[in-house]
């Protein structure tokens, strides 16, 4: 019986069919490395075929009939780590286009909700029937609720006012100050029975310094390359909304603009909305946001696009400049998601960095980061 050679069994995995004898017809590998063979091999050496791939019989148990895409999906869940399985999902859905699974109920009920998957809902969710856009929108709020808990925390830590800590002569239990009160008496301190005998008890005044309101604009781009920069931008426009310091706007567009404001609280609801594709006209969108300001002065508008302006970048860059010129912060931002990483039309981003604009990539802890920063200026 041959011995596993854990080396060669993982440069099997990752090589597929391209490895040859490496392994001399394989010999050494368990049951599950030849399972896990067979289901990287239905998914990676499909090439650039769209159809359903055969399986051939490895000898992994699986047969040799055509396997269906939720029979794939459980043995890849049940073979591999979860950091391999979203790996994995990922390519099945964006490289190979393989709809089934996030459009399959069956597959939908087995999947672990995260963000690939959210993504994939957005592109798809218009080729759904009724159950499975049900199932899809209880995947989107799952997701959705792990963001807004990790976001909740770098707002909270950002945005609310520091607690001030000025003496205080009003002497009320619940602003004794314990710690200065302890350091402030340590003279009094009595070795033989041993107890620490309060003189001058110090107090604080729990007075919020709270901050000046200001209005903040969101602006999301609903092309398909901006999938992951709108989840976050619904997202963060929720956690924003209701904080004292705030009132916030978020809308999106295409051609059009549409106002979701009033959904702000319900960023499923804001991602189901969202129609993913069609033409840009950037410039119309920034009108709309003119259009809403109360206080140039007190406003800041965050433009999530990728540049790619459909419609005239001269009227863009004329109203981005109208605005920073009567003193509104103006923030485009080519990508706004955990990764931060921007794919945009860089010539027409400069010329609106010339105009006023600050222009970037941020994940939505640093977009907070950055509101913070301005509206404490």
């Amino acid at each position: 019986m041959s011995t596993r050679d854990d080396r060669l069994v993982r440069w099997r995995l990752v090589l597929g069919d391209a490895a040859g004898s490496l392994l001399d017809g394989r010999a050494g590998m368990t049951a599950d490395d030849l399972a896990a063979d067979s289901a990287l091999a239905w998914l990676y050496e499909r090439g650039d075929e769209r159809a359903e791939r055969d399986l051939r019989d490895r000898g992994g148990g699986l047969g040799g009939a055509s396997l269906p895409v939720p029979d794939w999906l459980s043995e890849v869940h049940r073979l591999f780590p979860k950091e391999t399985i979203e790996r994995i999902e990922r390519d099945a859905i964006e490289k190979y286009q393989i709809h089934e699974v996030v459009t399959d109920p069956e597959v939908l009920a087995r999947v672990e909700p995260n963000e690939t998957l959210l993504r994939a809902v957005l592109l798809t969710k218009h080729l759904m029937n009724a159950e499975v856009l049900a199932m899809a929108r209880e995947l989107c709020a799952k997701v959705v609720r792990k963001l807004m808990e990790k976001l909740a925390r770098s707002v909270k830590t950002s945005f609310h006012g520091t607690r001030a800590r000025a003496r205080s002569r009003i002497k009320i239990a619940r602003n004794l100050d314990a710690k200065a009160t302890i350091r402030a008496n340590l003279g009094m301190y009595d070795r033989a029975s041993r107890r620490l005998f309060i003189r001058t008890p110090l107090f604080v005044a729990r007075t919020r310094k709270h901050l000046e309101k200001w209005q903040i604009i969101v602006l999301v781009d609903e092309s398909g390359s901006m999938v992951g920069s709108i989840i976050h931008a619904a997202v963060t426009a929720a956690c924003l909304w209701g904080l004292p310091s705030m009132k916030t706007h978020l809308c999106i567009f295409d051609t059009e603009v549409v106002d979701l404001t009033d959904r702000v609280t319900d960023p499923v609801e804001v991602l189901m909305k969202v129609q993913l594709g069609g033409g840009t006209d950037i410039g119309k969108a920034v009108g709309y946001a003119q259009g809403l300001i109360e206080n140039p002065r007190r406003t800041i508008v965050v433009l999530v696009t990728d540049f790619f302006e459909g419609a005239s970048q001269a009227v863009l860059v004329a109203r981005v400049k109208a605005l920073c010129d009567q003193g509104v912060i103006v923030l485009g931002l080519a990508a706004l998601d955990a990764q931060a990483n921007p794919s945009f039309d860089r010539e027409l981003s400069q010329r609106l960095a010339q105009a006023g604009a600050h222009i970037g990539a941020m994940t939505p802890g640093q977009l907070v980061s950055f509101l913070a920063e301005k509206v404490r200026a």
